[in-house]
């Protein structure tokens, strides 16, 4: 991501843990940068060893705590995957995500016309709708060589 979008998606995040009431560590600034300067959804573990160069005091627990405080808050997205191990986004726009049944990777695309698709009355009567998004599992390119 470049760097002024990343800095403006920054001082989004610092006011949306303000208003949430969640301290501004040095440690949940770092996870925070760390994730939103990713683009191939880190899991928690992930996260904990490209952090624990910067920060060796960090814990690997500290970094799923943070996460689920982050998620529990909107402040993150869990992308939701058949495996066990959770991945994470900073959402910086509506997209849905391809992921490789093979190799675990996780690419981003935009899909405006279903996004602009009305929800089913019987759905819509269910009761609120939080999101909605389109995962979409298959074999990538590099797998299928």
């Amino acid at each position: 991501m470049d760097q002024g979008k990343l800095q403006l998606q920054f001082i989004h995040f610092k006011a949306a843990c303000r208003e949430a009431g969640l301290r501004l560590t040095h440690q949940r600034l770092e996870i925070y940068r760390e994730l939103a300067d990713s683009s191939d959804h880190p899991s928690a573990e992930l996260l904990y060893e490209r952090l624990n160069k910067k920060i060796p005091t960090l814990s690997l627990d500290t970094v799923y705590r943070t996460l689920a405080t982050f998620n529990l808050h909107s402040l993150i997205h869990k992308v939701e995957t058949v495996e066990s191990q959770a991945r994470f986004e900073v959402i910086y726009e509506r997209h849905h995500h391809l992921i490789c049944s093979q190799c675990r990777e996780i690419i981003d695309f935009h899909w405006p016309s279903l996004d602009e698709v009305t929800i089913p009355k019987k759905v819509r009567s269910w009761g609120k709708i939080g999101s909605r998004n389109v995962v979409v599992y298959g074999v990538c390119k590099k797998c299928l060589k």
